[in-house]
């Protein structure tokens, strides 16, 4: 609930708002710093927003207001914009602060605590389902991929510096490893499903109740919404 509110928070502050966005980034790293996970871990894991991010770089050059740089490319030139560039910066900021949020929670929770906690935000049963089956067999598919890696390994002597074959045949290597973990992937699964049936599978996934959320933990909670909103509030009227 609290890493929802501080991602509803952060995306509602308007653009250009720096120190509102100062100070969810600063609330979201030194939470980080107090769960002890490595601040090194968390920056590397929440550059998974890159490619994101990129997406909306083009409004740096499609949305309308001052011009403040131009590039030129052959017969075309792009011409910035202050507004475009304050929006990409502030879209930059938006998503990575979420991003890391996510990421000190997944570092800190474990996986079935997660999945609980979606189900006590009622979130559809079916969607809580396959994202623990997901969970789950991912261990599966990295078991499967490193046993097709180790055998390759065993059938291809290779003895020097350079004869481990061209660039050609190792991509055509790998895409026929990658065709073959599929196929035996989805072999698998369904032994997987069928052993499940046979077991009184329903579509439900029981496990034991969750323990009652203790009163320091709704204090802190109802703390961190009310920091929430105060920021980003306050940076729609005063910032």
């Amino acid at each position: 609930m609290t890493v929802l509110a501080f991602i509803f928070a952060t995306t509602s502050v308007p653009p250009g708002k720096w120190p509102a966005f100062g100070i969810m980034v600063g609330l979201v790293w030194v939470a980080a710093a107090l769960a002890g996970v490595g601040l090194g871990r968390v920056f590397l894991r929440s550059l998974i927003a890159l490619p994101f991010i990129m997406i909306a770089l083009p409004t740096v050059f499609t949305k309308p207001g001052d011009p403040l740089f131009d590039l030129t490319f052959g017969l075309f030139t792009l011409t910035g914009t202050v507004e475009g560039v304050e929006f990409f910066a502030s879209v930059m900021i938006k998503s990575w602060a979420s991003v890391t949020a996510a990421v000190v929670l997944t570092s800190t929770t474990p996986a079935f605590q997660l999945l609980a906690a979606l189900r006590a935000l009622k979130i559809p049963q079916i969607l809580v389902v396959v994202v623990m089956l997901m969970y789950r067999y991912l261990f599966v598919l990295v078991d499967e991929a490193q046993r097709m890696m180790r055998s390759r390994a065993a059938r291809s002597a290779r003895v020097g510096r350079g004869s481990g074959g061209s660039i050609v045949w190792r991509a055509q290597s790998a895409g026929g490893m990658a065709g073959s973990l599929f196929i035996r992937t989805m072999d698998r699964t369904e032994r997987i499903y069928m052993a499940m049936l046979a077991r009184g599978y329903d579509g439900t996934i029981r496990q034991r109740e969750t323990p009652p959320v203790s009163r320091h933990a709704v204090a802190a909670t109802c703390l961190a919404l009310a920091l929430f909103a105060t920021v980003a509030v306050s940076a729609r009227v005063l910032m």
